[in-house]
């Protein structure tokens, strides 16, 4: 941005301690964070960019809390768009593409080289936060509010699914005797295929050979609690040989 650009957070949680540690790594002036009691009557004022950093319910409540200022206001959120801002002058929402479990870890990963969704109205909000994702070392991408749910469901599904996933591969190892830890480097490297070849030519196993007497040797062992995942990772899978593809 050339001159030294400033940011104050509302809510101290773990994403907008994530953000303010990251902003500030990289030379941002960082204000102290707001929380839910403190006043935000000058919330707007005296930065260059005010981010909201509350779970989703609670962004519209508190945007219309703060008075219009000079800064642009931004939100954190993946799912929601701009309309949660109400009625500030210059809206952005700004959300990163990584997982955050904490602040500290969250800092370094967000000046680590993140993939970032943004937008924002007028266009010098957008560029505002592209430009704080540039000075962190990352890349942004706009999705626009009539495709947030998607993008979200999107990050949803490779993350949190992802995670979800593992664990019934934990489960399921486990009653075969097998310790989970040794089907991790299976895992790594199944990513770098697909991030290599793409899904498509990624996909081995039974389904991928069209041997369908493995299947029902899986389905047969995996017990009836876990079944209803197992096949719906097969119908996924089975529409992925298909040629099920964007």
């Amino acid at each position: 941005m050339g001159l030294v650009a400033s940011l104050r957070v509302i809510g101290p949680g773990r994403a907008g301690g994530a953000l303010s540690g990251a902003a500030r790594a990289v030379g941002w002036h960082v204000e102290p964070s707001l929380g839910r009691a403190d006043d935000l009557g000058s919330a707007a004022e005296g930065v260059d960019l005010l981010v909201i950093a509350t779970p989703d319910a609670a962004i519209a409540t508190i945007a219309a809390s703060v008075p219009q200022g000079s800064a642009v206001v931004a939100h954190l959120s993946g799912s929601l768009g701009l309309g949660e801002l109400g009625t500030h002058r210059r809206r952005a929402a700004l959300h990163p593409l990584v997982a955050l479990p904490d602040a500290a870890t969250g800092a370094e990963r967000l000046a680590g080289g993140a993939w970032f969704a943004v937008a924002g109205e007028p266009a010098d909000a957008r560029q505002l936060v592209e430009s704080l994702v540039a000075d962190l070392g990352g890349r942004s991408f706009v999705v626009d509010d009539a495709h947030r749910a998607a993008y979200h469901a999107a990050a949803a599904i490779a993350s949190n699914h992802v995670v979800a996933l593992l664990a019934q591969a934990q489960r399921v190892a486990a009653s075969a005797g097998v310790p989970f830890e040794a089907y991790l480097d299976l895992v790594r490297t199944t990513i770098d295929n697909v991030a290599e070849l793409g899904p498509a030519a990624a996909l081995t196993g039974p389904v991928a050979r069209g041997d369908w007497a493995t299947v029902e040797r899986h389905r047969a062992a995996v017990g009836d609690d876990e079944l209803a995942g197992y096949d719906a990772m097969v119908e996924l899978a089975r529409r992925l040989v298909d040629g099920d593809l964007p």
